[in-house]
């Protein structure tokens, strides 16, 4: 059996994520104090890093394979360290940003047991960021990234969203049902790349990915649960949710995940370092088929629930029906039922930026009709948001031919803290960088 070893930080970074804990996740003592309410089968929440031990030694992909792994980052080529520091800086900011993304809305949920899941996957991902910290603090980076580790916790600690290192961290919520769809969708995508980075060639890194993986089981259970539930509901008629909302913040989100596997065409040099053992669009092509396997459960699930009479082999045959001919069978309608966005929709990184593709993979040449198209699929509270203005005036931008799509998605304004690591650096505001990409491609939270 395998066994972990806990470890804290130093104890004045320690005390910097409490502070930053106070401020961006304030219902922290509650969770704690009604653990055992919620949560009475599982040990409760320790702010620690956890290291497993007993993982393999050796390298298990790339062009080292078989070779003993590293234990000091500069022991490893330049280039790979370099992959590897953009790789934990990058998982640190987002395990940080989504805390602050999903506080936005905690109090807006309508079940006491949602709210309370949530809560705890907040918590987990507060850890999660710990983690990665004792990753940059417990080893020599600055010959590498030319930060002490005091100045790299002050920059993460110091992010707020707007200025993460990935987009899907830069969206605010509008609602609860975000923070559903977000579990459900955007913590898969770190399910993934945890999976790969456990057979990372940086033992350290390899060693931190198990714990962070059995955790991440419950923050997907923390979207899917609630979405079956949902699906039940709107079945039912009630007017607390419908497939509808449910379906447009698919549509809001989808893009967003398959954005992070990185750009379609790269990742070959993270596998070549032995940093993970799949390219991007492999990684992003087994995510998007799992992504459809939720979907199809979801509309079994709703299928059932409207049509009482269905068995688990008939509601098949029937969801087979309505999606293959367009049927309608005892009521329910093809648009009824929840479906993926083409892959290449509304998508701002990668191969499809900036390409007017619609939901069912329509191509548009109009890009008033495109932007009209993109108004009628995403949540309205979304469409009020500085992220999908900027998104418009870059692609109006590119319809005009003023920019290329790769120069519009390498522009996107970010909000950037100005002045860099220094504590008397607060003011923020939007710049369109010549380069927001990271030298690695595929990097992302891990949930």
């Amino acid at each position: 059996m395998s066994k972990l070893e806990t470890t804290e930080i130093p104890a004045r970074f320690h005390a910097a994520v409490e502070k930053w804990r106070e401020t961006y996740l304030p219902d922290f003592d509650f969770l704690l104090e009604n653990w055992e309410r919620y949560f009475p089968r599982d040990p409760k929440f320790r702010l620690c890093a956890y290291n497993e031990c007993g993982m393999p030694c050796t390298i298990e992909c790339g062009a080292d394979q078989g070779q003993q792994k590293f234990t000091r980052a500069l022991d490893m080529r330049p280039e790979a360290a370099q992959h590897l520091a953009a790789a934990i800086r990058a998982q640190a900011s987002t395990e940080f940003g989504s805390i602050q993304q999903h506080q936005l809305t905690l109090a807006r949920a309508q079940e006491e047991e949602e709210q309370a899941m949530v809560l705890r996957m907040m918590a987990e991902e507060l850890r999660h960021g710990y983690q990665m910290l004792h990753l940059l603090i417990s080893d020599d980076w600055k010959p590498i990234t030319g930060q002490t580790a005091d100045q790299t916790v002050e920059e993460i600690l110091s992010m707020k969203t707007g200025s993460h290192v990935l987009g899907a961290f830069n969206i605010d919520f509008e609602s609860f049902v975000d923070n559903i769809v977000f579990c459900a969708l955007i913590d898969r995508v770190g399910k993934y790349q945890l999976a790969m980075q456990k057979v990372s060639a940086y033992a350290p890194m390899a060693s931190s990915m198990p714990q962070m993986l059995r955790e991440e089981a419950f923050h997907l259970a923390t979207g899917v649960v609630p979405l079956r539930r949902w699906v039940v509901k709107a079945a039912e008629g009630s007017p607390m949710i419908t497939m509808e909302v449910i379906q447009k913040h698919l549509y809001k989100w989808v893009p967003r995940a398959l954005e992070m596997f990185g750009d379609e065409r790269g990742g070959a040099t993270n596998v070549q370092f032995g940093l993970k053992p799949m390219k991007n669009a492999e990684a992003q092509e087994q995510y998007f088929q799992e992504i459809g396997k939720v979907v199809r459960d979801l509309n079994l699930r709703f299928l059932r629930a409207r049509i009482p009479s269905l068995t688990a082999a008939t509601a098949e045959a029937t969801l087979a029906k309505i999606e293959r001919d367009g049927a309608t069978v005892e009521g329910v309608r093809p648009e009824d039922l929840l479906r993926l966005p083409d892959a290449r929709y509304f998508r701002r990184r990668g191969v499809p930026a900036f390409a007017m593709v619609g939901v069912d993979g329509e191509e548009f040449t109009d890009v008033e009709a495109w932007l009209r198209h993109l108004v009628g699929t995403l949540p309205d509270g979304y469409r009020a948001t500085r992220d999908f203005l900027d998104y418009v005036e870059s692609m109006r931008a590119v319809a005009r031919g003023e920019k290329t799509a790769d120069q519009a998605q390498k522009q996107m304004p970010q909000l950037r803290r100005v002045g860099g690591v220094c504590p008397c650096a607060k003011s923020v505001r939007w710049v369109a960088e010549e380069q927001v990409e990271l030298p690695s491609t595929g990097v992302v939270h891990g949930g």
